[in-house]
């Protein structure tokens, strides 16, 4: 089983142009963006698959993937649902009763509450009994959804009410679990699988520790720094928590792992296929989907556990639309640059460079999915070589349009606690600064910068017949070769500053671009996308490409395996949340989003940091708090609303400004 199965995809109106929807052999529209009303409509998914003939529904990642009562509904209806049981699903599913099982298979577990009883009264008292600080989690959660971290008593009422919003949101449970918090933990999960015939194998483990907002962002396999035995304790175990459930298909037991003392606990079991998979795929040398359509057909597992072995090392790196140094929020966009590296090959496992992704050149990334773009996998021979092959496929990726964490991403393949695996949970929380905080632009960079800039209006006045205004409207055919010294600035808001800089024109060729230092830049040439220059005696090639985004003109620049973004001098975006907002009391939404909670009236004083909104987009809960103290004056959004990125929800009059009108 190679190859050659027929295949049908559902899509959202959303998802009319996604890639997916291109791949398979026919698609059908069942509904609306709004996943509750498409993606999660079971009823329609049933109707395609009945109206296709299909004889089996893969369920993919997420949406209907873990829901017990799709995986019935096709067994119900003579269709092979590709996972587990819905029995499996449902005793895992319910971490309560999955914490009680793994207590009777011998499988380690947190100490925590996993009742039944949820009276606010009783969750503070078995929360104490806890000690803080305590984890909050959905008992139907999943992926850091209705996971809330309660640092003291105080805290623990707040995190009680916001986890379970977000529990009814994504699962439509608000019940709720508490564990101990482990301070320094490694995140560890294990890929299990198991057929029908009582066979079971764990294909080995996979770190997720390195994570943002409780969700994983870089992935490898093996698990760096352990031991065979521990290796062979911590699979042992997840095959077990697999047989208490009665398992058949693909499973990730995910284990808790306290550096300090060596001890590992379940934590919970992903019903599903996961995410990160393809490191699994590359160590093994296994497809790992292969082997769910082989389970769900009925046929035994392709190999035993002496059969299989740990070839080399591998990486996933996940691309995000997302505001890095914005505490990672989801970003939305239109992707107006996607090219991966020549290297690079699409669900390949044979291959260094991996690129997984589900976006196109023009695809827009909304709200009401998920905001990942691509998983970068790289494969070696060992964990310091492959880590290599990551940063470069990271370097060669070309991605723009939107807010990425693709520089985050680089500069953490690079660390030195990284590159020793020095993991815990905490790993981004402890060395932010190096990996977030705002790097200086280089000179040479802002002249190269200024330049293409310069050739770009040129070639925009050469192709449209245009005029520019002011001093620049001497650029015509004519009069293209006379001197000109022009002031010009641009944004660059990855290191947070304005360029400001005089470009002086000899010719078409050569430029002398003066900010804090005169630089020459001679022989430059805009051919297609590539700008070659030579500053001094190096000759720099760099690809470039320019979009309109709001009220702005951005202009993308690939330099020495860096990308470099300015935008046209335009107030800095970020000031809107920032020292800017601080000074004038606005508080304005970080993202599109819906308004779920306001917490505050007009005429309500409030201190600096105080929340005001609380915003839900992409399945997560973002609260908006007070950028000064002072009176709430005026407030524009109301419950229910639909508001944009920047969109501004209300003003705060400062304390200072009050006091003394």
């Amino acid at each position: 089983m190679s190859g050659g199965i027929p295949t049908v995809a559902v899509y959202s109106e959303a998802d009319r142009h996604a890639k997916h929807v291109h791949l398979a052999d026919q698609a059908f529209c069942i509904g609306p963006p709004a996943a509750k009303d498409s993606y999660l409509r079971k009823d329609r998914v049933l109707k395609v698959a009945k109206r296709a003939g299909a004889t089996a529904v893969h369920p993919g990642y997420g949406f209907l993937s873990e829901n017990a009562g799709f995986a019935k509904l096709c067994q119900d209806n003579g269709i092979a649902f590709v996972g587990p049981p819905a029995s499996a699903i449902t005793s895992m599913g319910d971490k309560s009763e999955a914490k009680a099982l793994m207590v009777k298979a011998a499988v380690p577990v947190v100490p925590g509450y996993h009742g039944s009883d949820q009276t606010t009264d009783r969750l503070m008292a078995e929360g104490a009994k806890v000690g803080f600080p305590v984890l909050v989690k959905a008992a139907l959660g999943g992926g850091g959804k209705g996971m809330k971290l309660a640092m003291q008593q105080d805290d623990l009422e707040d995190a009680l009410s916001s986890a379970k919003r977000e529990a009814i949101a994504s699962f439509g449970d608000e019940r709720i679990l508490l564990e101990r918090f482990i301070q320094r933990p490694r995140h560890i999960e294990v890929q299990i699988f198991a057929d029908q015939l009582g066979n079971a194998v764990y294909l080995f483990e996979r770190d997720c520790s390195v994570q943002r907002r409780h969700q994983k962002v870089i992935e490898e396999a093996p698990a760096p720094n352990i031991s065979l035995e521990f290796r062979q304790s911590i699979g042992q175990a997840a095959v077990a928590a697999g047989l208490a459930v009665g398992y058949q298909g693909a499973g990730t037991v995910e284990f808790i792992v306290d550096t300090d003392t060596g001890e590992y606990f379940f934590m919970e079991m992903n019903t599903r296929l996961q995410v990160e998979h393809p490191v699994t795929e590359a160590i093994t040398g296994q497809d790992l989907v292969e082997w769910q359509l082989r389970v769900a057909a009925g046929q035994g597992l392709p190999l035993t556990q002496d059969q299989l072995h740990i070839q080399g090392h591998a990486f996933e790196a996940r691309l995000y639309a997302e505001s890095v140094v914005n505490n990672f929020l989801p970003a939305t966009g239109t992707v107006r640059r996607w090219q991966v590296p020549a290297n690079a090959s699409f669900f390949d496992n044979s291959s260094t460079v991996r690129i997984d992704s589900g976006v196109s050149e023009g695809d827009t990334v909304g709200v009401n999915y998920d905001p990942m773009i691509a998983k970068v996998i790289a494969r070696g021979p060992d964990r310091n070589t492959t880590l290599t092959r990551l940063h470069t496929a990271l370097s060669d990726l070309q991605v723009s349009g939107l807010p990425t964490n693709q520089e985050f991403l680089k500069r953490l393949a690079t660390h030195p606690a990284f590159i020793a695996a020095e993991l815990d949970t905490s790993f981004i929380q402890k060395h932010h600064a190096s990996l977030v905080d705002a790097q200086p632009v280089a000179q040479h960079v802002m002249a190269l910068a200024a330049v293409a800039d310069h050739l770009l209006q040129v070639r925009e006045v050469q192709k449209t017949g245009s005029s520019l205004s002011g001093a620049w409207s001497i650029l015509d055919s004519k009069r293209i070769n006379h001197v000109l010294t022009k002031p010009g600035s641009l944004e660059h808001p990855a290191s947070q500053t304005h360029l400001a800089f005089d470009l002086t024109v000899h010719g078409l060729q050569s430029f002398m671009a003066a900010g804090s230092e005169a630089i020459s830049v001679t022989r430059a040439v805009l051919t297609g996308d590539v700008l070659t220059a030579e500053l001094g005696d190096q000759l720099y090639r760099a690809t470039v490409s320019t979009h309109n985004y709001l009220d702005e003109q951005v202009i993308s620049m690939w330099l020495e395996g860096n990308c470099h973004e300015f935008r046209k001098a335009v107030p800095r975006k970020w000031s809107r949340l920032g020292a800017a907002a601080k000074v004038a009391g606005t508080v304005v939404s970080p993202m599109p989003g819906k308004i779920i909670q306001v917490l505050v009236q007009e005429g309500d004083t409030a201190e600096e940091g105080d929340a005001v909104v609380v915003l839900e987009a992409m399945k997560m809960e973002h609260t908006v708090r007070a950028p000064c103290a002072g009176t709430v004056t005026d407030l524009r959004c109301f419950v229910g609303a639909q508001v944009e990125d920047g969109h501004t929800l209300a003003t705060i009059e400062p304390e200072v400004a009050a006091a003394s009108a």
